[in-house]
């Protein structure tokens, strides 16, 4: 069964959406990251997904001090995203809670840097992030394109630890228009050894249980629990049966 990886995005300091990743239509849901993320973990939830919008612009972690308020709040698997550019940035994220990191720039700019933490700190805490935009990944908090594509990133670092990724569809993500299916399919089944998150367009419960049909593993929804188009109900009576 699929498992439903909840998101919280931070802006200084609180709870946000963005649409498209774009930053001018931020709306803000929670004055209280923490809060919000107990509210997850009560409905059951065995990971959250948490994304540092501040360290993803300035290229470096910037709201340390909420990971490790949502850390104190909850016992869940914590996986952290943002602005993750250095060795020590990640260090930083382990220290204040973050159970596994998700590189997405340095994954496109550096790859060689994403390569030596794959083999120091192993695929189980080092997720590659892909965010594409029109099939190629898009870098520095969604702000700059590349010619990189999903399946030549995951071919570049499997062989040397991989096991994790989350692909984000910019064009879908916080429109609540529904996911790009076929482009998951398309990767596990390239990728079977690869657990892929769906991310980007959820709308409802619909999509989570044609997403389970298809035989994918994870999902992270967003914008669908914060316009209550997807209740803590629904997450919990999910996360009961998984």
């Amino acid at each position: 069964m699929i498992e439903i990886i909840p998101a919280i995005d931070i802006i200084d300091g609180k709870c946000v959406r963005l649409s498209r990743g774009d930053y001018d239509t931020s709306k803000v849901y929670s004055d209280s990251p923490a809060d919000m993320a107990r509210r997850f973990a009560d409905a059951g939830v065995r990971r959250i997904h948490l994304v540092d919008l501040d360290g993803a612009k300035a290229g470096k972690p910037c709201n340390l001090k909420v990971l490790s308020e949502i850390r104190k709040a909850v016992s869940v698997e914590l996986e952290w995203g943002g602005g993750l550019k250095k060795e020590d940035h990640l260090d930083m994220s382990f220290e204040c809670g973050a159970d596994c990191v998700v590189c997405g720039s340095v994954a496109v700019k550096e790859p060689l840097k994403l390569v030596k933490w794959l083999r120091e700190f192993g695929g189980e805490k080092v997720i590659l992030g892909a965010d594409l935009r029109d099939g190629k990944a898009a870098t520095a908090g969604w702000t700059e394109d590349s010619s990189v594509t999903a399946d030549s990133l995951v071919e570049r670092f499997m062989k040397n630890g991989l096991s994790q990724a989350i692909v984000t569809d910019i064009s879908k993500d916080g429109m609540l228009q529904g996911p790009s299916d076929q482009l998951y399919v398309q990767l596990q089944e390239k990728f079977p050894t690869v657990i892929f998150t769906v991310s980007g367009g959820i709308s409802s419960m619909d999509d989570i249980r044609r997403l389970d049909g298809l035989g994918l593993r994870r999902v992270i929804v967003g914008k669908a629990i914060y316009e209550n188009r997807i209740s803590m109900e629904d997450i919990a009576l999910w996360s009961q049966k998984g």
